[in-house]
């Protein structure tokens, strides 16, 4: 998991920046652009887009970017027993 950003120009909605999830077994992508990712984004975008549609992953691998390892990533582990 991945944010790749800023990227310029923005999208056509004024969105700045993607954030991306790949299966590591399948190579499956999911992607969703945004204005700003923060906290709440990623983990709502874990939710929605991951836990909603495909179930609980195993576990969840990122760069130990800021916004990718904190607090509220850390709860929903645990939560979630990921």
């Amino acid at each position: 998991m991945d944010v790749i950003g800023p990227i310029e120009p923005k999208t056509s909605n004024g969105r700045f920046f993607i954030l991306v999830a790949i299966d590591y077994f399948t190579k499956w992508v999911e992607a969703a652009s945004y204005a700003h990712v923060t906290l709440n984004v990623v983990v709502k975008f874990i939710k929605r887009e991951l836990i909603c549609r495909y179930g609980v992953p195993s576990r969840i691998i990122t760069d130990n970017g800021t916004n990718l390892n904190n607090r509220m990533m850390t709860e929903l582990c645990v939560d979630f027993k990921i």
